[in-house]
């Protein structure tokens, strides 16, 4: 079972789907996000190119993220998930787009679970 305060923040992280600012809020200054292709590195770096992606390919998609495994290593946790992102218009992910996701988040007194860095791969069959 996922830690309330863990899921707290997956579901502000949801919450702030399509607002870039709000978005990158949640993570950590110095994060990195790597996903097949990409590589950022930084919260600004992060903030510009999910409102790029928020105003091209993932206009009014919503995002959808299913915890797998959780850890919780005193003030890290890592979170192994199931995501996809569901595009506009449809009730579900495009057959095949699913993603294996590792979260790394980081626990700081007075703020609270940030992430610190995220990667996804693609999801076999």
């Amino acid at each position: 079972m996922m830690q309330e305060d863990i899921r707290e923040l997956f579901d502000r992280v949801y919450a702030a789907w399509g607002d870039a600012d709000a978005f990158a809020a949640l993570y950590r200054p110095d994060v990195t996000v790597v996903m097949p292709g990409v590589f950022r590195q930084g919260r600004e770096a992060v903030r510009e190119s999910m409102a790029a992606a928020w105003a091209g390919p993932l206009r009014g998609s919503r995002a959808i993220d299913e915890p797998l495994d959780v850890r919780v290593l005193g003030d890290t946790a890592v979170v192994v998930s199931r995501a996809a992102i569901v595009p506009f218009g449809l009730d579900a992910p495009v057959p095949g787009s699913e993603a294996i996701a590792t979260w790394v988040l980081t626990r700081t007194s007075g703020e609270g679970w940030a992430v610190a860095a995220y990667t996804n791969t693609p999801a076999a069959g």
